[in-house]
């Protein structure tokens, strides 16, 4: 383990009940995040909270005895988004926080990301730090004397603290009385906290995905599968609609007229809506490689800049602390706010396009107007390894070939997944036609040097 194998651009992930998402395997990782993490002599606190995947009971129970066996204290929320982790991990200033899930993966999966006292996710040398003490001989000394062991206990008002957070996000002169909003929770970790807010601040709701059994998070609902909420709004003649992930740090909206808007027409909703309040910092957004051109364009026309990163949330993140930006994203609908919380939040994000929406008096659907969208294809699919792609001479060949067609006037993005066996070719220009040649050429390449 002299480089990085567990962790990758989001935690650890992992099919459940094997290595690294097996118990043993969690338990020595809860040792050692508790020896890194804790800040200082005397009693520490780590907060732990999960989505509602069946593992999580199995994953959470070894987490914690881990960390209570190097003498540090267990604070369990139970189902909690991410986000609300991230919040409470601040606000209650403990030495860190724990979210079990594997966001908008199948039940089948489960994972384990870390938050640092401030909030915000671990940085790459003290994940790596972590990992580093997994190594065999590195735990077997680190351990609490008997009368120093930790001890877990559940607090009940996770949910209410984390809802008092989000209504405090609000302007107060807003609420939400007359709309109609359905709400797809992904049988996920906000199938409590989302309707439940939303009802607080006066909306009629109408609710899918919120009956989760440990098996059905993400199964044909969320922000992955948005069909059945499209559908909803339109048959119960809702304002608006929206739909979270696993975990409930991403979102979708559909319009009233059940047209789905991603995280690129999200941001340049709120960049707008920031910009004309005076309350957008750095002169522009943060998006990735893989935010649509059209997003720079319109941008561009109301005077602002929009900076790119490598994809994952971490990395939008670093640029805009990087600028000075308070608000960036992903086009899956990661949106971030630093100005309200350290990471994207699904349900937040949700407040604050529905009051720009209250505050601009129009419709949701006005803002499909706001982006003229370059044709984007986008294939992904499992491989066998991960080389360099820039190292495979058929894929050079063709991406050369490829870049000289599109004369500047389109993109090229070729990467490998961080968190599972895959790669994703992202192919954008003025043509469609062109768009799927191209994508076409570059998938074939790849699949035949290292297709699974």
């Amino acid at each position: 383990m002299s480089s990085r194998k567990l962790f990758g651009t989001d935690g650890v992930r992992g099919k459940a009940n094997v290595f690294p998402m097996d118990s043993e395997t969690v338990l020595k990782l809860g040792r050692a995040a508790a020896h890194v993490l804790r800040r200082s002599e005397g009693r520490h606190r780590i907060l732990i909270g999960k989505d509602t995947r069946i593992s999580g009971y199995m994953l959470e129970q070894a987490l914690a005895s881990g960390i209570c066996s190097m003498g540090v204290d267990v604070i369990l929320c139970g189902p909690l988004p991410t986000p609300g982790v991230a919040y409470l991990t601040k606000s209650m200033r403990v030495d860190a926080g724990v979210m079990i899930s594997a966001s908008h993966n199948s039940y089948e999966d489960n994972g384990i990301k870390f938050f640092g006292p401030d909030g915000f996710k671990l940085p790459d040398t003290t994940e790596t730090e972590i990992e580093r003490l997994l190594e065999p001989g590195h735990l077997d000394e680190l351990r609490a004397d008997p009368d120093l062991i930790g001890k877990a206990t559940r607090i009940e008002d996770a949910v209410g603290r984390y809802l008092v957070y989000l209504r405090s996000a609000l302007e107060r002169e807003l609420d939400f009385d007359g709309l109609k909003i359905v709400i797809d929770t992904a049988n996920g970790a906000a199938y409590r906290v989302a309707p439940q807010l939303l009802r607080e601040l006066g909306a009629e709701v109408i609710t899918l995905g919120d009956r989760p059994d440990g098996k059905n998070i993400n199964l044909n609902c969320g922000s992955l599968h948005p069909e059945a909420l499209s559908e909803a709004v339109v048959e119960h003649g809702a304002d608006c609609g929206f739909a979270l992930d696993g975990d409930a740090d991403r979102v979708v909206f559909v319009d009233e007229k059940g047209a789905l808007l991603d995280g690129d027409s999200i941001l340049a909703m709120l960049g707008t809506s920031l910009n004309k309040r005076g309350l957008l910092r750095g002169g522009g957004i943060v998006a990735t490689t893989m935010s649509n051109f059209g997003l720079e364009s319109y941008l561009n026309s109301q005077g602002l800049n929009l900076y790119r990163s490598d994809v994952g949330d971490r990395y939008v993140l670093l640029e805009m602390l990087k600028r000075g930006i308070n608000l960036g994203g992903e086009q899956s609908g990661h949106v971030i706010s630093l100005d309200n919380n350290t990471t994207g939040d699904g349900t937040l994000t949700a407040l604050l396009v529905i009051s720009a929406m209250l505050s601009s008096k129009k419709p949701l659907s006005f803002v499909q107007s706001l982006i003229t969208r370059y044709p984007q294809r986008l294939e992904s699919f499992l491989v066998s390894s991960k080389p360099p792609l820039e190292s495979l001479a058929s894929v050079k060949k063709v991406l050369q070939a490829s870049e000289a067609k599109l004369n500047g006037k389109g993109r090229v993005l070729l990467r490998y997944s961080g968190t599972e066996n895959k790669v994703r070719v992202m192919v954008e220009c003025e043509e469609l036609k062109l768009c799927n040649q191209i994508t076409s050429d570059l998938v074939g390449a790849i699949k035949g040097e290292i297709g699974a």
